[in-house]
């Protein structure tokens, strides 16, 4: 059976673009040949097939596609709902990712429609953030990774923010090291579903994990080292994080601090550390459980120091076509130099199934209670839950609409019910 150009190509091109940085005149030489024979193979053919020749103009040599590493890579296929751009050692929606060497973009964004019976609340339309997802390989063990976010407040200004910028070096499947600003390993959620709305089935995050400049509880950003590994344990697919970092600023919401994630300077020498380890048994394809710890100590303005300590615990399950997780979390913040500790509990759960023809329908419901009298966040965010359910349609390999309907109870403030509609998409 005959091999047509384009197949002969990609056959030698591996070659090709390996050396062409470096070729020495006879290696030049040897390419050009090579090229002209397979034009006049393809020559040939044509005629024996009682076809015209077909001019062939000598093109660049196709770069080679290589699977990378999964926190190097960038999709050039849509991901699915709840998978991730890149994959974090936290996160289980691993992805083979083509990948070609060099800087490559990737863009989300959203348009969304909203209302509720909250008193004062108006309905609006609003433009979701818009992300440029980017990453270069810069040899078989290190790359770069990096998102620029465009995203408005609620006064209408657009703010810019590199929400991640990762250098990546990976010796092996037992030691991969990160340097830079990334999402910090505090469970499931934060690692599996980054900020493009594509990657979820819900039009928003739970506010649980809700991101630092959107008034979130949660480090959920950090600056520092990675570290992230399989530990050898056969069937029981073990794997370890260990992080350190800067960590957030001590102060709360209230403060109205312009960027919580201290990006250029530490507000204290104290840092930031977090440990987490999970399993994805090999017996029970689409498992994953695991914990966390996380550490810091927050100096907040006018008050004691605080020493704070973040737990998370999870399970979830994704075998084909159907999707379970369950995540709680608990703050321990307590008062140097008193006997004061509060505690912060939440959790969310989320069930959703693919019936066919891109339909999803899901079920989610979220719980976080905050005391009233919590120094950081006991005013600003209080007790809240309640049930949301909707349905995400794949209208094309590219774009999705979701159409949701929530109950927020809220202590000591009116019931909410509201709806929420996005159309979601990746370029």
């Amino acid at each position: 059976m005959r091999r047509s150009i384009p197949a002969v190509l990609l056959s030698i091109a591996p070659l090709f673009a390996q050396q062409s940085g470096s070729l020495s005149s006879d290696d030049h030489q040897l390419v050009l040949q090579l090229l002209q024979r397979v034009n006049e193979l393809e020559a040939e053919v044509r005629r024996l097939k009682g076809q015209a020749p077909a001019a062939i103009v000598p093109a660049a040599p196709p770069v080679q596609t290589a699977q990378a590493p999964a926190q190097a890579g960038a999709p050039v296929t849509p991901p699915n709902p709840g998978a991730t751009p890149d994959t974090q050692m936290g996160g289980m929606h691993d992805m083979a990712l083509p990948f070609i060497p060099g800087l490559q973009f990737r863009g989300f964004s959203d348009v969304g429609f909203a209302d509720s019976d909250q008193r004062g609340a108006h309905s609006t339309f609003s433009t979701g953030a818009f992300n440029m997802f980017m990453t270069s390989r810069l040899s078989d063990k290190f790359s770069v990774l990096a998102e620029l976010i465009f995203e408005f407040d609620p006064t209408n200004a657009v703010h810019t923010d590199l929400e991640r910028m990762e250098f990546h070096y990976n010796p092996s499947d037992f030691l991969n090291l990160t340097a830079g600003r990334f999402h910090t390993s505090i469970g499931y959620y934060n690692t599996a579903y980054h900020h493009a709305s594509w990657l979820y089935n819900t039009v928003n995050r739970p506010f649980l994990f809700a991101f630092e400049d959107q008034g979130g509880i949660l480090p959920t950003h950090n600056v520092g080292l990675s570290a992230t590994g399989a530990i050898p344990s056969g069937a029981l697919g073990l794997h370890y994080i260990a992080e350190i970092g800067n960590g957030r600023t001590s102060h709360s919401v209230l403060d109205a601090v312009a960027e919580p994630v201290q990006v250029a300077q530490d507000e204290n020498s104290r840092k930031s550390v977090n440990f987490a380890a999970f399993s994805r048994p090999a017996a029970i394809p689409g498992f994953q459980t695991g914990f966390s710890i996380y550490a810091d100590r927050l100096y907040p303005t006018g008050g004691p120091k605080i020493a704070e300590t973040i737990w998370d615990g999870y399970v979830t399950y994704h075998p084909s076509g159907f999707e379970f997780t369950g995540e709680t979390v608990m703050l321990r913040h307590a008062l140097e130099g008193t006997n004061i500790i509060y505690h912060i509990p939440g959790f969310y759960a989320t069930l959703a199934k693919n019936i066919g023809g891109g339909v999803r329908p899901y079920f989610s419901w979220e719980y976080l209670n905050v005391a009233h009298n919590e120094p950081l966040w006991g005013t600003a965010i209080g007790m809240r839950h309640g049930p949301s359910t909707g349905i995400r349609y794949d209208f094309s390999d590219f774009a999705a609409f979701k159409l949701e309907y929530y109950r927020l109870f809220r202590r000591g403030q009116n019931d909410v019910n509201g709806i929420r509609s996005q159309l979601t998409f990746t370029f």
